[in-house]
């Protein structure tokens, strides 16, 4: 049988298949990552006259500098030159919005770690042997080092904040019981397999292409212009993957980039700095450590009926992103429950270490733990199980539902969620058997709990609310499409390319996502805040919309119908007169002149914000889940373990069922790795300890519990978000809280002070809880 014309009608039709948003696809780059076959900055080959950078870094936590020797450093053999603040040509300090961050040190040192210059060497080896060589001369200060110790001397990187609704020391005056406690959180490192890295290199007329690793190409793009005293069009980044960011390279790879343009410039080629793992340690920022002071007021069944809150963030020497960060700390401190007489005040406190930044969460972790300690705490003393406690103080559906901001939650589902996990999961009854086995175990002790999430979902500035995109179908059918997120290893791009599939109606193999590329899709806001897939993928829709609408009038004007007739499904373009492939209506429309590339663009409606009062609808929805967590502890050496996780959590409409149960999974065990093992500990003099993998311990395949129970609830996002989705980065992590409350849990009914417990609850800080 002859194959068809062109646009000849095909000899019959296909069957559509289902449609790829909804569809368990792989991950676009899982094959090739397995067979080590993609490629990473450091993978790429370099441009002959490559040199190598290494960060030269303060010895001392706080003191006046009075000079940098590189002598030593500089004569040895391969070493080429010592790049410090002398040889910037534009703005010595950082385009960050605090404007309060050199690009290297000069006048003062402000934590161990600070970088004060670089080495630039003819290989990687040389060059950081080198580093270790130069030598500082810095007349010490006294370092502030607790956050306690900032607060109390008022140093703050920013101005405190302070939010209240009703009048909450009239109402704890009232109530008929209180609690009064203080609570502590560590922070966290990253911890990203690939390290922070960037690679300069110059072009034509005072041109430069940077490749970094980042989550933010276009504040890379403005930082480095920046720096180097240039206009942004000057400068292109891209980016085609990370190994790996979690909000660590949101800002802080613009560190890099600047630091190698520099180099680059002075020395007129290319410049790659990476840095090595106990570097990226000493240097980069990690999740805010939290401090907080709160009374509580409660009445006879749990119901809070008043809150005060004092949240201290550890924010280190500079701002950075502490400002929003302990925003949304603010903004989450009520997690899932209705606050009606509380004031919370919030100290950005600026103390002589690594300056802390983004991490998945943003500050709600920080927010969330403290208000389920507080009701733990409450269901405690009251002799009531903290589930019906949690049960009690929900948001509400026509009344009790709006926030402590100001922002009404009409997207409710937290009871029948919650309900329908703890009969699932068979919480009551595994509550009663554990206090069975408790009550016959002198040394192992169980504990379990059922602890929420709502998380509210869009930057809470509101300008990044806004994404770009192109869609480029060429004449044989195939499509590319560039847009102003990154790949992470989250699935966006799989994500994009399932939606641009979807609305052209072609297989997902025909669609291509490209590297993220500031001089393709200007100005694009960082992929943070879990907003990559509502912002980038809407963003590619309309773009695939454009170019599909402008086939679909083509056809629409050869078989004589209205445009809106003309459907695209299955690889094929249909109208009630003719079913064509897609490739051939792209090949005949393309000999007729039609456009088969267009942009698309995209800003999330309904939002709004005032940041001095902290009011209005930060978010343009919000996502819930609920996570039930069993542990055991050994009350002879405080060593716990997972035993059982069941979650149940709110994607909307999935995407793609196996990528977000992939972000569950992660996004809890990292949340888990936070509260459990994952210490931070800064010696006297402000030096980092735990600055490698033999002293940092991150969660390994060992501490996840055998049982572990992913569920999607089935209901689709209310607003109308892409597909009907919702995002599923940041949300999971909070579910790790579980964990945590399960172990005070476990100290509890061991007659331990779990009121005493902070976090990370290492074996020492449940020893410590156990009165050991």
């Amino acid at each position: 049988m002859a194959a068809p014309s062109k646009l000849s009608p095909l000899g019959g039709q296909r069957p559509a298949p289902a449609a790829e948003c909804g569809g368990s696809r792989f991950h676009e780059s899982a094959r090739a990552q397995v067979a080590g076959a993609v490629t990473y900055i450091d993978d790429m080959p370099e441009v002959r006259g490559t040199l190598h950078a290494a960060p030269v870094c303060s010895p001392v936590a706080h003191g006046v500098l009075r000079g940098i020797d590189p002598s030593a450093a500089l004569a040895l053999p391969g070493v080429r030159a010592f790049i410090s603040a002398a040889d910037i040509p534009g703005d010595t300090t950082l385009a960050a919005f605090a404007h309060d961050e050199p690009v290297f040190a000069h006048d003062t040192v402000q934590f161990v770690g600070q970088v004060g210059g670089l080495i630039v060497a003819d290989t990687v080896m040389t060059a950081r042997r080198a580093a270790r060589l130069v030598r500082w001369q810095v007349e010490a200060l006294p370092a502030v080092l607790s956050v306690w110790e900032a607060h109390a001397l008022e140093s703050y990187v920013l101005p405190p904040v302070h939010v209240k609704r009703g009048d909450a020391q009239a109402a704890l005056a009232r109530a008929p019981h209180q609690i009064e406690g203080t609570f502590e959180v560590g922070g966290q490192e990253h911890f990203y397999l690939e390290g922070q890295i960037a690679y300069v290199l110059p072009l034509e007329q005072n041109q430069w292409w940077v490749y970094s690793s980042t989550q933010h190409p276009g504040e890379v793009q403005h930082w480095v212009s920046h720096a180097l005293g240039l206009a942004n069009h000057a400068v292109t980044v891209e980016c085609r993957r990370m190994g790996g960011g979690f909000g660590g390279k949101e800002t802080q790879a613009g560190h890099l980039a600047v630091w190698a343009a520099i180099a680059a410039h002075k020395l007129r080629c290319p410049v790659k700095l990476r840095l090595d793992r106990d570097d990226d340690f000493m240097i980069t920022g990690k999740r805010h450590p939290f401090a907080y002071h709160y009374r509580v007021g409660f009445d006879d069944s749990g119901r809070l009926c008043g809150l005060g809150l004092e949240m201290l963030a550890n924010c280190g020497f500079s701002a950075d992103l502490s400002g929003p960060v302990a925003d949304r700390a603010i903004f989450h401190a009520d997690n899932a429950y209705f606050l009606e007489d509380v004031a919370i005040s919030s100290y950005r406190c600026k103390t002589n270490t690594q300056s802390h930044t983004a991490f998945r969460g943003f500050g709600g972790p920080q927010g969330v733990i403290v208000i389920e300690r507080i009701l733990s705490d409450i269901a405690r003393a009251l002799g009531l199980d903290p589930l019906d406690v949690r049960l009690r103080n929900l948001y509400g559906i026509k009344e009790r539902n709006t926030t402590h901001y100001q922002m009404k939650v009409e997207d409710n589902i937290l009871e029948p969620l919650i309900t329908q996990l703890a009969r699932t999961s068979q919480y009551r009854e595994r509550r009663v058997k554990i206090a069975a086995f408790n009550a016959q175990s002198p040394v192992i002790k169980k504990g379990i709990a059922l602890t929420p999430v709502k998380f509210g979902i869009s930057f809470t500035a509101t300008l990044f609310n806004q994404a770009g995109a192109l869609v480029h179908v060429y004449t044989d059918g195939s499509v590319q499409v560039n847009h102003g997120g990154t790949e992470m290893g989250q699935g966006l791009n799989t994500k994009v390319a399932q939606i641009v599939a979807d609305e052209l109606g072609v297989p997902f193999e025909r669609v291509l996502c490209t590297a993220a590329d500031t001089s393709k899709v200007p100005n694009a806001s960082a992929t943070a805040a879990s907003s990559g897939t509502d912002l980038n993928g809407r963003a590619a829709q309309f773009a695939a919309r454009h170019v599909r609408d402008n086939l679909a009038a083509f056809v629409a004007g050869l078989d004589g119908v209205g445009a809106g007739a003309v459907r695209f499904e299955g690889d094929l373009v249909i109208t009630e007169q003719s079913t064509r492939r897609f490739e051939d209506v792209v090949g005949a429309a393309y000999a007729n002149r039609i456009q088969l590339w267009s942009d698309g663009f995209y800003r999330t409606p309904k939002i709004h914000y005032d940041k001095t009062t902290l009011t209005g609808r930060p978010f343009y929805y919000f996502a819930y889940g609920a996570a039930v967590s069993e542990v055991a502890i050994d009350t002879l050496t405080g060593e716990s373990r997972v035993l059982k996780v069941d979650i149940l959590h709110d994607v909307g409409r999935s995407i793609n069922p196996a990528i977000d149960i992939g972000q569950i999974e992660g996004g809890f065990v990292q949340g888990m790795g936070w509260l459990t093992t994952e210490q931070l500990v800064w010696k006297g003099d402000g030096r980092l300890q735990t600055h490698a993998p033999s002293t940092y311990k991150i969660p390994t395949t060992g501490d996840v519990p055998a049982h572990f129970k992913v569920d999607l609830w089935p209901e689709p996002n209310r607003e109308d978000n892409v597909h009907g989705s919702k995002a599923v980065g940041e949300p999971p992590f909070m579910l790790g809280i579980s964990v945590f409350e399960a172990l005070r849990d476990a100290v509890a009914q061991a007659g331990g002070r779990h009121d005493a417990m902070n976090a990370p609850a290492t074996a020492e800080e449940v020893l410590h809880a156990l009165g050991g």
